[in-house]
């Protein structure tokens, strides 16, 4: 009979029953999957929201972090199942099944632990000062607090590590950190193939994602094919591979999730908030986290954005003038009086080896300067901000993740580059949503004016209205 007291269940909106091991059910010296989840630095990821500041805009997006790494948790394990069986056939000392599945289900459960508060937006706006980001963060993070732990794993729901076997820390770490170079490294075949599922096209991270963010906030309940996805990928010698018949359920994920970059993640009002945000915080940072997150990891374990957004609430009651003042500030953002509105925006596609980094677009002081340029000269300095949102559809040919993924041709019996295919060449390699945005709608139309005049002296010529 089975016993059931190895195993807990989550039950979770997206993907139903998640089930992991359980603490009550371990061997003596042996860490329960459990353990890792309760632990207080995968807890604090129920303070980080998934959508950075979009939940104010999207009422129903309250979901976290944590939510979010227990689901990519979930599909390491349904594409381990799927691939497993390839992955050994076409790479050399493969470890256990047991082996793979805990080493994926542990990187997709920490792959957001380094985030901090208000995710990506932290990153740029904090973390690069120190020349850091999440997954570098991360990656310490498991090294010194969780490595113990992480090496006493094993089992999980489905299989376990063979006797011998110990999780190694560095190749966990190794698989949430996105490659820096094209090149290949020295790690072996089986673990670059197996970091394809976190840098490549499609992941455990954004294929949950797209599924949760959709589901959450109203946009779709079931927004691309997930089981055809998994079921049609399997690993040969060059990689992770899409049959033929799944081509078109990868081209929607991508259409979906470039759906939801435009409509839900780069909002025009969340880029709006997203600008009060950079206001206030390049005035609060230093208050709220004076030095680099790696000389104080308890420290940074406590910030999330509930101790942030309680702590600036109350600033308005100091005896500081200048904490009165950035308190009021904040309490205008809390109630979410946006003080910037948007005037007009255009969607600039890039194809491949289209010059976009030779592109005023790409950079906002240049752009701003650009559109106050073609104003009409009585104008030239009102208030206004921009924004270049971008989002990368897939990589281009000389970023370094590209060429993880492949197609095979069942006609030919030949494994191709997906860009083979006019399905997929179709898909441009990114686009930027470029936004001007002032205090109300009086100079929209020659703002709109100078936005077109700049596009047609760039030669854009695949702009989009929205």
């Amino acid at each position: 009979m089975k016993t059931f007291d190895r195993e807990h269940l989550i039950n979770d909106p997206v993907h139903g029953y998640i089930p992991f091991t359980s603490s009550a059910g371990v061997a003596d010296g042996e860490v329960a999957e459990q353990a890792i989840i309760d632990h207080p630095w995968v807890q604090r990821l129920r303070q980080i929201h998934q959508l950075q500041t979009a939940w104010w805009v999207f009422p129903a997006a309250e979901h976290t972090r944590f939510q979010h790494v227990l689901g990519a948790m979930h599909l390491a394990s349904r594409a381990v199942g799927a691939l497993y069986e390839s992955l050994n056939q076409v790479c050399d000392d493969v470890p256990s099944r047991g082996y793979i599945e805990s080493l994926m289900r542990m990187a997709a459960l920490l792959h957001d632990v380094g985030h901090g508060p208000f995710g990506h937006f932290f990153d740029k706006h904090f973390l690069e000062e120190y020349e850091l980001n999440h997954e570098i963060l991360g990656g310490e993070i498991i090294r010194r607090d969780l490595a113990d732990l992480l090496r006493g794993i094993r089992r999980n729901p489905n299989s376990k590590l063979e006797d011998g076997e110990e999780l190694s820390v560095d190749e966990i770490v190794m698989l949430i950190t996105r490659p820096k170079t094209a090149d290949a490294d020295e790690a072996p075949k089986w673990l670059r193939f197996l970091r394809t599922l976190f840098s490549g096209l499609y992941t455990v991270d954004n294929m949950d994602f797209v599924l949760r963010d959709a589901y959450m906030s109203g946009y779709s309940a079931r927004s691309f094919d997930l089981d055809r996805l998994i079921h049609y990928s399997s690993f040969t010698p060059s990689g992770l591979t899409i049959h033929e018949r799944g081509l078109a359920a990868l081209v929607r994920f991508i259409a979906v999730r470039s759906e939801l970059f435009q409509a839900i993640y780069f909002h025009r009002t969340v880029r709006a908030i997203d600008l009060c945000l950079q206001e206030l915080f390049a005035k609060s940072k230093k208050l709220l986290f004076p030095n680099n997150p790696l000389d104080d990891l308890p420290a940074y374990q406590r910030l999330t954005e509930w101790s942030i957004l309680v702590r600036v609430s109350n600033w308005e009651q100091s005896t500081n003038e200048n904490l009165q003042e950035l308190g009021r500030q904040w309490q205008g953002l809390l109630r979410r009086e946006v003080p910037w509105k948007m005037a007009c925006q255009r969607t600039i596609f890039f194809r491949p080896y289209e010059p976009e980094l030779s592109s005023v677009f790409s950079n906002e002081r240049a752009f701003e300067a650009a559109v106050r340029d073609n104003l009409p000269k009585a104008l030239q300095d009102i208030p206004l901000r921009v924004d270049t949102a971008r989002h990368v559809h897939r990589p281009g040919a000389h970023t370094p993740t590209a060429g993880q993924n492949f197609l095979y041709d069942p006609a030919t019996d030949e494994i191709r580059n997906l860009d083979d295919r006019e399905l997929f060449r179709q898909i441009p390699v990114s686009c930027r949503i470029c936004r001007v945005y002032a205090r109300n709608g009086k100079y929209d139309r020659e703002i709109a004016e100078a936005m077109d005049k700049l596009l047609q002296k760039g030669g854009a010529d695949d702009v989009t209205n929205m």
